[in-house]
């Protein structure tokens, strides 16, 4: 029975990160749409559609349906399914090691807060680099909307890999690493040093995990947002081709060389802040902060109930 149960983490960490993707992923949707406007040098992407959160919610509810606030829900779906997974089993594999190396607690037997730190940072580097596929099909089809319905998951994978190979499936892996790095270091230690000033005050209970984790998101939110624009630039960054200073997809002109938008990460970030400014890597904080404190909640309350059985 304790071998079962050594797997019970993985199952509810899936499950948990499933049902926290279906609750937050209309703001998920409105967060990529904000951070890949306003791209000078893509005509594409260069309007200015929508002028914040709500803005951009009622706009696509409007114009494409309230589905297209789901465009992309499949692969987020496998993403969590993989993710979430991966993630907790890597985590505690982490955490065994450093226990048997006698690196995860101190003399009182408390475990030190710059050991699960690293365990959480690994785990989430490892395992977001393994699952960027569905992260590169989650945003294309959050960008598109409706127009990638007639494609559906399967096709919109087919696609990427036909016009842009496997490397494409990877596209934007390494600020998918470095984000996920950011958000386990700075969310974790900071949820709970929050949950413990706040035990006096509401106990170990919803109301506590509640306020810990909405302040827990602001600081990740703050310190992975730019990186995250970075990222759905990259993953939604086809081979394109430069037509008389333009910029047209690859097929419009056979004879015209192939050239990217962005060489890379320090690229994409460079002529962001050159061409939009310093803020633009800010581009969708709102809804990344929003959407970070009920994806918690809805986590962290689904996976303690799933605890019980």
């Amino acid at each position: 029975m304790a071998e079962v149960k050594d797997w019970r983490p993985f199952v509810y960490g899936g499950l948990a990160s499933i049902t926290a993707e279906f609750g937050t992923f209309p703001i998920d949707t409105t967060k990529t749409r904000l951070q890949i406007q306003g791209q000078k040098i893509d005509q594409t992407f260069s309007q200015l559609r929508y002028r914040g959160m709500t803005d951009a919610f009622v706009k696509i509810s409007k114009e494409e349906g309230l589905r297209a606030l789901y465009s992309g829900i499949w692969p987020a779906v496998l993403r969590q399914a993989t993710y979430g997974t991966i993630k907790f089993g890597t985590y505690y594999t982490l955490k065994k090691l450093a226990n048997e190396r006698g690196l995860l607690t101190d003399e009182d037997g408390s475990e030190r807060v710059w050991s699960n730190i690293l365990c959480a940072a690994g785990a989430g580097a490892i395992s977001s680099a393994i699952a960027n596929p569905t992260d590169v099909l989650k945003v294309r089809m959050q960008v598109h909307g409706k127009g990638t319905d007639h494609l559906g998951l399967i096709g919109c994978f087919r696609e990427i890999h036909k016009y842009e190979g496997v490397r494409g499936l990877w596209r934007g892996v390494g600020p998918t690493a470095q984000r996920a790095v950011v958000i386990a270091s700075v969310e974790l230690p900071v949820y709970d040093f929050c949950k413990l000033q706040l035990m006096s005050a509401f106990g170990d209970h919803v109301a506590n995990h509640f306020i810990s984790s909405f302040i827990a998101s602001l600081g990740s939110a703050v310190a992975s947002t730019p990186i995250d624009v970075i990222r759905t630039r990259l993953m939604n960054q086809r081979h394109v081709t430069v037509l008389n200073g333009g910029v047209a997809t690859a097929a419009a002109s056979a004879s015209a060389s192939a050239q990217r938008l962005y060489s890379g990460s320090l690229d994409c970030a460079v002529q962001t802040i050159r061409n939009e400014g310093l803020l633009a890597l800010y581009k969708g904080f709102i809804p990344t902060w929003v959407r970070m404190g009920p994806w918690n909640i809805i986590f962290f309350i689904t996976y303690e109930q799933l605890k019980k059985y």
